[in-house]
């Protein structure tokens, strides 16, 4: 497949307003407000329509973060807009990702996280707004660094209720207050620009 650059950058402007909107503008993720106003989130689109595809693709990823300093990119975004629709098959990539990261005997460097536009945590409805904690635009396989979560983590004040938080935020918010807030028009303002 052709790679269209333009389309790339399109796919990677929506992510990352996504990011600014709802990971850091609702506080979702309190540590990603840092790492996006120093620039040291890297955005990465594959095309990959298979799994094997993937992990080839998340494979050069753990080489990117590996031989480059977290001082220039400490987190990485593996963008996955063409084959990964239905999210029980976008889930089985976590598993498949896991073993490879063993494989590459990067278990406690690296670990992943996964967000996806139709995710649904175990026991919750398709339509609860709890699921939006973990929905973006597109499949994306979220690669951090154990250093930098275990740094942020004990820097945080009670981490393990972020996820209530969460949930109680998505829950006020509502349906109709996070359409909104995904659809409202760019007024240029941002919380920095993070590298492409």
């Amino acid at each position: 497949m052709a790679v269209d650059a333009s389309r790339d950058a399109a796919i990677v402007r929506e992510v990352e307003q996504w990011l600014v909107r709802a990971v850091i503008g609702l506080n979702l993720c309190p540590f990603a407000r840092s790492v996006h106003v120093k620039r040291q989130i890297a955005y990465r689109v594959s095309h990959a329509t298979d799994p094997e595809a993937v992990l080839a693709d998340l494979s050069l990823a753990f080489d990117t973060l590996e031989a480059t300093d977290p001082a220039a990119i400490d987190t990485l975004l593996l963008i996955l807009p063409d084959g990964f629709d239905d999210f029980l098959a976008f889930n089985d990539m976590l598993g498949l990702s896991e073993r490879l990261l063993k494989r590459l005997r990067l278990r406690g460097v690296f670990q992943i996280a996964t967000f996806h536009p139709d995710y649904q945590f175990a026991g919750a409805g398709p339509d609860d707004i709890e699921n939006y904690t973990n929905r973006a635009p597109y499949p994306i396989l979220h690669l951090l660094r154990e250093d930098s979560v275990t740094r942020a983590v004990d820097g945080f004040p009670n981490p393990d209720a972020i996820y209530t938080r969460n949930q109680a935020r998505l829950r006020a918010l509502g349906h109709a207050g996070w359409h909104d807030l995904m659809n409202a028009p760019e007024d240029g303002a941002d919380v920095g620009q993070a590298p492409r």
